[in-house]
């Protein structure tokens, strides 16, 4: 994979020095706006980023360059990863993918027609806990109950109060709480249960965008209960309860740092596997291996999956009554 970096905010800068963890990645390029350009050599130095780029065509233009990682906010997600699909590169796209149902098909349209890779960049799918989660979940019977939360008081939402809004609570360029940290929550458990029979989403609404807000997920047997929140804090954890028991992880659903199953008659055991270097190490490890092979079957899965989170993110603001976008 030899890897072109479109953005340069926070996500970028927590995984670049890590990079290095992942066998076959190679940091070829990294692009941004001409007024950062000092930034961005400066990321280049101490990363050993082959070439800096503030023109976007010209990056896709260069043939050392097979992969393109989209980080940018996430308005610009649909129109960055086009062009780079277009352009015959393997596209890795941060979360949320995109802001509508019809912006990921015709992006999975161009992926196919090319025979590119075309994937969303969530850690917990590739988490070892998560895959446990995955295996496991029988033990605790029939399912009856999740509750998810994610809430973090956000860094910007002083700012947001003060009357500046930035990206992170702008509704025009996709902001709001359930489109930042909630769709974490929406991964883990579509990931595990599939598309719920019915969505509802009681936000706190502030300037057309949800600062916090409660998402009810209904299945058949089950209920999922995700809580996010940018606007306060409170303790982070998941709970999946059954007819034979309990699983309870502390810690955000994009980390899943230990599992305590406590099932019933038994004691409880603590499943801690050894952590990576960083918990986006285990997902570029698994983007690398299938743009080496060109997996399209992986490829089309995750694809399926992010498609049943989008519609579940999509009906949660509009029961909401939250439009994003332009």
């Amino acid at each position: 994979m030899k890897l072109a970096v479109v953005g340069a905010g926070k996500i970028v800068e927590e995984f670049l020095p890590h990079a290095y963890a992942v066998d076959g990645l190679s940091l070829a390029a990294i692009y941004g706006r001409p007024a950062r350009r000092e930034h961005l050599e400066q990321l280049q130095a101490q990363f050993g980023i082959e070439s800096v780029y503030v023109d976007y065509d010209e990056m896709l233009a260069d043939a050392r360059v097979d992969t393109v990682w989209i980080a940018v906010p996430n308005s610009l997600h649909m129109e960055f990863a086009r062009r780079a699909l277009l352009a015959e590169k393997h596209v890795i796209c941060e979360k949320p993918f995109v802001l509508s149902e019809s912006d990921l098909a015709e992006l999975r349209r161009i992926a196919t027609a090319k025979s590119v890779i075309l994937v969303e960049a969530i850690s917990t799918l590739d988490l070892a806990n998560y895959r446990w989660l995955q295996e496991h979940i029988g033990d605790l019977g029939d399912l009856r109950l999740i509750q998810c939360d994610y809430s973090q008081y956000s860094s910007r939402f002083d700012a947001f109060q003060a009357g500046d809004v930035l990206p992170a609570f702008d509704a025009t360029k996709g902001g709001g709480a359930l489109m930042d940290i909630g769709i974490y929550t929406i991964h883990f458990v579509v990931g595990l249960l599939g598309e719920p029979r019915s969505v509802s989403y009681t936000a706190k609404i502030d300037r057309g965008i949800d600062t916090s807000g409660v998402l009810v997920l209904d299945y058949e047997t089950c209920t999922a209960v995700c809580v996010c929140a940018k606007d306060s804090d409170g303790p982070i954890r998941t709970k999946l309860q059954g007819t034979h028991g309990s699983f309870v992880i502390d810690g955000a659903p994009n980390v899943m740092e230990s599992v305590d199953v406590q099932l019933r008659g038994g004691d409880t055991d603590h499943i801690d596997p050894s952590a990576p270097a960083h918990r986006m190490v285990p997902e570029f490890m698994a983007f690398q291996r299938m743009i080496e092979t060109l997996d399209f079957a992986e490829r089309d899965v995750r694809l399926d999956h992010s498609q049943a989170v989008l519609s579940v993110a999509t009906r949660a603001l509009a029961s909401a009554g939250i439009r994003l976008g332009g």
